[in-house]
């Protein structure tokens, strides 16, 4: 164990430096606030210090001050008035959820009027909409109604942190009472078509809803039964589209065009290629933002891999996670991309690893093998996370989420195609697969739960997941500085 090969190794990767002391200054503006002429005159000073006198100390307290700054200017307070009973332009955005009595949907606040003068306001803060069972809401529709936006009330405080991290503003309660009119709206017509798309192949149930929520996002048929099970086996992840079913379709299609750098500048259009595929999924799902998010580290991580080297990944992973958060530097407090970034930095630092060790040692490739070992590392990192914002443990989750995810591919894949090839006479085809594989993740998940300890109510501490992942961490950093063994063969 040398400090000169993990500082060798480190300086291969300058944007995992580069990082955390930018996500460092995001997470100091959330504690105080410092005037902006005095950090931009710290930006400068540092800045020059580092350029000038190559201090790495300079480039830290720039990186620092660059995230506080970042953070300070991003943090905008929210338009719409709270506990004023008024009139709302509203855009009802993605596909609303039917949750047995009431039907709930994101919203975007397009304009608001002032009750004392009868002005209209801009605004584009969100909102969670609630309708009750008598009121229908549609996709991309706009609408004009009456009532009062408030805070999200009730539930655990962690969803509370998170929905304001988010950018929401509050709820508002919909009927057929305080709903005017309904306007013209706008619609994501690739994402409807394809929700079009995946009705045309005629499954019911469970396996249907299931089918249509990982493949386009659509959870509008998701019963309140199953969405207690997917949640007590740990398997509620597979119902939304998120950075795993993106990383799903990112490793198909790498796996489909594996020939192509076999030709002449082969990876170059193999790159290209998945690049528009992960793309034109995330569209097709509505660009959901973790789904988004998701796409952006998997174009990164595309471009990695033409090195084959874990550390050109996780440098252009953390070049992704720099990138996002000086856009929207909120994103460091939302779990879905602190779940993404954590799981994919344990699969390229942890992951990878493991199963080219494992290949050494059994000379022959097991996808079976790397799934499961891929697995239970990003389950295992994010564990305590996951405890620590939702309060719970399911031990089943990590057991069963291996097939779980591989039995979700097919159902990804299938749907997929479905979506993309006009194939229509292959329909009952479609229908028997897509079932079948749906229901039987269903059936495992439905198993997991019932298991005895399978699931468990435990809320983490912060401080005791602040020690988890420094262990996590300086475990890492151990292993980095163990220098490879050299093998020296003598001539004859």
């Amino acid at each position: 164990m040398k400090a000169a090969s993990l500082s060798a190794r480190l300086d291969r990767m300058p944007m995992v430096k580069a990082v955390a002391p930018f996500a460092a200054g995001i997470l100091a503006a959330d504690c105080f606030t410092l005037p902006l002429w005095f950090l931009a005159g710290a930006f400068l000073l540092s800045g020059t210090l580092a350029l000038l006198l190559h201090s790495q100390s300079g480039a830290l307290v720039m990186l620092l001050t660059a995230g506080f700054a970042a953070s300070q200017l991003r943090d905008t307070a929210h338009t719409l008035p709270r506990g004023i009973y008024t009139t709302y332009e509203l855009t009802v955005e993605g596909i609303p959820a039917e949750r047995g009595r009431y039907t709930s949907a994101e919203a975007t606040a397009v304009a608001w009027r002032d009750p004392s003068d009868g002005t209209w306001h801009a605004s584009g803060d969100r909102i969670m909409l609630y309708a009750d069972s008598l009121t229908a809401l549609y996709p991309g529709e706009r609408i004009r109604c009456r009532g009062s936006v408030r805070p999200f009330r009730g539930g655990a405080e962690s969803y509370r942190r998170l929905m304001a991290r988010r950018g929401f503003a509050g709820t508002l309660w919909l009927s057929e009472r305080t709903l005017i009119e309904r306007l013209p709206g706008r619609s994501s017509a690739l994402h409807l078509h394809a929700v079009e798309r995946m009705q045309r192949i005629g499954m019911r149930d469970d396996a249907g809803a299931v089918c249509r929520a990982m493949v386009t996002g659509d959870r509008s048929g998701i019963t309140q039964e199953l969405r207690t099970v997917y949640s007590r086996s740990g398997l509620s992840h597979l119902l939304a589209v998120s950075g795993l079913h993106t990383g799903i379709v990112f490793a198909l299609v790498n796996l489909m065009l594996w020939w192509l750098p076999l030709l002449h500048r082969g990876h170059l259009v193999r790159n290209l290629l998945a690049t528009v595929c992960i793309w034109l999924f995330v569209a097709a799902a509505g660009f959901s933002p973790s789904a988004v998010r998701a796409a952006v580290m998997c174009t990164m991580l595309q471009f990695a891999l033409a090195s084959a080297s874990e550390y050109v990944a996780l440098n252009a992973l953390a070049a992704a996670g720099f990138g996002m958060l000086l856009w929207n530097p909120a994103w460091l407090g939302d779990i879905s991309f602190q779940l993404s970034f954590i799981a994919v930095a344990a699969i390229l630092a942890w992951g990878v690893p493991l199963c080219r060790l494992l290949h050494t040692r059994r000379r022959a490739l097991n996808l079976l093998t790397d799934a499961l070992v891929i697995s239970l590392v990003a389950g295992i990192a994010t564990a305590p996370l996951v405890s620590h914002t939702f309060g719970t443990v399911p031990p089943a989750g990590l057991l069963v989420n291996p097939v779980a995810i591989l039995v979700g591919s097919i159902v990804v894949l299938g749907g997929t195609v479905w979506m993309i090839l006009p194939v229509n006479w292959l329909a009952p085809a479609f229908d028997a697969v897509l079932s079948g594989t749906a229901g039987l993740l269903n059936t495992l998940a439905r198993a997991a739960a019932a298991l005895p300890g399978g699931y468990a109510e435990y809320t983490l501490g912060g401080g005791a997941t602040a020690g988890i992942y420094l262990f996590f961490l300086l475990t890492t950093l151990a292993a980095w500085s163990f220098e490879p063994k050299k093998s020296v063969h003598l001539p004859a």
